[in-house]
């Protein structure tokens, strides 16, 4: 009796173990198919858009069984039936159209000259960063664009400086900028730096923002009448003011002596 369950548990060990075997096998051939039929559906011959992504264009004028026959879905007769037939958007029949009925509102100055206003506080920020090295020569408008200050696409006229963070402003910097305001000219001067306002007009802006798409750049242009006020004040720090050309002069001359 001892040999038979010694010989019965033997086999169904046995069994068991066979048992294992074909499960493995089994479960590796349907990994492999599942791979193929991965790798089938990949393929270049099997690829499709989806059911319903394109629907087919009802083609008219081909006979009344497409529904869009004979008149094309236009009907007999009247304007909208004729070739380029139609009105205008908002046409009311040529009495008054809603959007002229109703008044303005607000105001929009077409001559207007919008800046880019950027703030001290942010130029600190950048410096910190180390997106801005400050340096003898003084930071221009591609410069701010180049560190990510500001968009090149939004400078259309210019950039303004603004005083927001100016006690967070500690470096001792130059900048040539189109506009900037009196709080921000004091901030700069305060903290050991120089500012100078430049006038920039669109082809001057291009220039300077994008050279490699001249083969000579353009000689910058001097402010129209409008704005030589400004550029020659020397509270604005403008370019054109005469303390301001001596201080430059000055400049040059002493980096000759030097060289």
């Amino acid at each position: 009796m001892l040999a038979r369950t010694g010989c019965q548990t033997m086999m169904r060990s046995v069994d068991i173990t066979g048992a294992m075997k074909n499960l493995s096998l089994r479960s590796l051939s349907s990994l492999q198919t599942e791979e193929r039929e991965i790798v089938s559906f990949l393929s270049l011959n099997n690829l499709k858009d989806n059911e319903g992504a394109v629907k087919t264009r009802r083609r008219v004028g081909r006979g009344i069984g497409s529904s869009k026959g004979k008149t094309c879905g236009r009907g007999h007769k009247g304007q909208k039936a004729r070739s380029g037939g139609g009105v205008k958007p908002f046409f009311e029949g040529g009495q008054t159209s809603f959007i002229k009925r109703i008044p303005k509102r607000g105001f929009k100055n077409n001559n207007a000259e919008p800046m880019v206003p950027v703030n001290v506080g942010t130029i600190q920020d950048y410096i910190d960063m180390g997106r801005l090295v400050p340096s003898e020569e003084p930071f221009t408008i591609k410069d701010l664009v180049e560190a990510g200050v500001t968009k090149c696409s939004s400078v259309k006229h210019g950039v303004k400086l603004l005083a927001k963070g100016k006690e967070r402003l500690k470096t001792p910097i130059k900048i040539e900028i189109s506009r900037a305001s009196e709080g921000a000219i004091e901030a700069i001067e305060k903290a050991g730096g120089e500012i100078t306002t430049v006038h920039y007009n669109r082809l001057a802006l291009r220039a300077l923002l994008k050279p490699e798409k001249f083969d000579i750049i353009p000689k910058r242009a001097r402010p129209p009448p409008k704005l030589m006020q400004y550029y020659t004040d020397y509270d604005k720090r403008g370019f054109l003011a005469p303390e301001v050309q001596l201080k430059k002069i000055q400049e040059r001359l002493e980096k000759d002596k030097q060289g």
